[in-house]
């Protein structure tokens, strides 16, 4: 085990800015020793740029990644069924259980209906687990920010994968998310996604007001994961 404390890594998570790193079912890259050298990789470049890195591996790496590495670990989505007879479902418990101290939810590939995403944030909340979760619109971000998860990612589905940022493609999507988002909730922080690929997307995010970034490919599947992770971390970063 780690020497960090369940407490300290939420304090960590909750600084900002936010690189939130999707690992997917890209194989091999998000599974086994590969998923733990980007891990590591990412821990590397938390330290050495200050920036907030939430890890987001799939269930099967949850608890050697939690275990191995002082960054927040999250679960790439539960489902709205309590513990007992659910064969191949994953309920909130086994994600705890398994080390993951947040959770992400409604992902574009994964979708929740409304009343399953309420019920999930409400437990999640009673366990001491935090949440980020996703939305494909402006309207729909105020929706689930009526919710009052911990993180809300907005990530226009036509765009996750192509390498074409939503910064850049976009932009309105994200500077109207965060008008609508703020008329509910004016603390909740907000991160874009679907496309991000370099700094240069990066940086335009967080000057229409992004708190940070959810990225997945670019990272994971690249040639350097760490140079990757550095150049989008650093973009956060204010200039000197």
């Amino acid at each position: 085990m780690t020497s960090i404390s369940h407490a300290e890594r939420r304090l960590i998570m909750l600084e900002e800015p936010i690189l939130a790193i999707n690992f997917k079912a890209y194989y091999p890259y998000s599974f086994g020793r590969k998923a733990l050298e980007l891990a590591r990789a990412a821990e590397k470049a938390a330290r050495e740029t200050g920036v907030s890195i939430i890890l987001i591996p799939p269930y099967t790496e949850l608890r050697t990644i939690s275990e191995s590495i002082e960054l927040p670990v999250f679960a790439q989505h539960v489902d709205p069924v309590e513990p007992g007879a659910h064969t191949g479902w994953i309920p909130l418990e086994a994600v705890l259980e398994a080390g993951a101290i947040g959770v992400l939810l409604n992902h574009s590939e994964h979708r929740l209906k409304l009343a399953d995403l309420s019920h999930l944030l409400e437990k999640a909340r009673a366990k001491g687990l935090h949440t980020l979760v996703c939305s494909d619109t402006p309207r729909t971000s105020a929706a689930a920010a009526a919710l009052k998860p911990d993180l809300l990612a907005i990530e226009p589905p036509e765009l996750i994968g192509t390498g074409i940022p939503v910064s850049r493609a976009k932009p309105e999507v994200i500077t109207e998310t965060l008008s609508e988002v703020h008329k509910i909730n004016p603390q909740l922080p907000v991160l874009a996604g679907a496309g991000i690929t370099s700094g240069e997307d990066v940086a335009a995010a967080i000057r229409l007001g992004a708190k940070g970034v959810l990225v997945a490919s670019a990272i994971v599947k690249a040639k350097d994961s760490y140079e990757k992770i550095v150049e989008m971390a650093s973009a956060m970063q204010p200039k000197q």
